[in-house]
């Protein structure tokens, strides 16, 4: 009965005092993220064959551009992620991964103590996986573009046609891009990327292919069903990626 009273004016305590909730959530969030951790810990153990081939493929393909491109391969071109002053890039970890539910959310082990922060993009070595929602010392949530409430500015890669990339709530191998004009040419097999029309992806960060499409019901605008090129129930590795000119582009909006 005294732990069964004591647990309710806790309770109580927390509910009606902001900072006692947030010290709440904060030791929550380490809590969790720290199992979640562990766990992810140990699934990496028995995952390494697969991960070192994926990042075996993404150093081909980064070699692959970087002789393409006319880039010298001497130490004055060693940290490749400088080429565009624009944005900053970090690493980091998925250790929770949602795909299953209607607005799936994933978590990274990197946060505010790694200068993490909310509206951050994240991507991974094959494209788009979603965008920083919350943050505590050393974990970040993500909200996935696997989650209905998701709207990012996507585009055709070989015209400047875009829209806006959603998820229909279905499959974890496909997602849709609306709003489309009919006048775009669009084909089966096309290939859709970020649009850069917004300050949280730089344009070009690949997304999809075109796998069928139909006018919508006005038939003014495509609709668009397109098979991500991210396999997003077998993701680990990831990038961050921080707009660093945020501030100015959003002082803008705000004179």
């Amino acid at each position: 009965m005294f732990f069964l009273l004591f647990g309710i004016s806790l309770l109580f305590t927390i509910q009606s005092h902001s900072y006692h909730k947030s010290k709440f959530i904060n030791s929550a969030n380490f809590l969790t993220g720290g199992i979640y951790n562990s766990v992810n810990n140990i699934n990496s153990y028995f995952n390494l064959k697969s991960q070192n081939q994926l990042l075996s493929e993404e150093n081909k393909r980064l070699r692959s551009l970087l002789i393409n491109n006319g880039f010298k391969t001497d130490s004055i071109f060693t940290d490749s992620l400088m080429f565009n002053k624009s944005y900053r890039f970090y690493t980091s970890n998925i250790i929770k991964n949602s795909y299953s539910l209607s607005t799936n959310i994933l978590t990274i082990n990197k946060g505010k103590n790694d200068s993490i922060k909310q509206d951050f993009g994240v991507i991974s070595s094959k494209g788009i996986i979603g965008i920083i929602d919350k943050t505590s010392n050393n974990y970040a949530t993500v909200i996935s573009i696997l989650n209905t409430t998701s709207k990012i500015s996507a585009q055709l890669k070989k015209t400047n046609h875009f829209g806006t990339l959603t998820w229909n709530g279905k499959s974890p191998e496909f997602a849709q891009l609306i709003d489309i004009p009919k006048i775009a040419p669009v084909k089966t097999g096309d290939t859709i990327m970020t649009s850069g029309r917004s300050s949280i992806f730089p344009k070009g960060v690949p997304v999809g292919i075109v796998e069928n499409f139909k006018l919508d019901q006005a038939e003014n605008y495509y609709e668009i069903n397109l098979k991500l090129f991210n396999d997003m129930t077998n993701i680990e590795h990831v990038y961050i990626i921080e707009n660093v000119n945020t501030s100015e582009i959003n002082n803008l909006f705000n004179e």
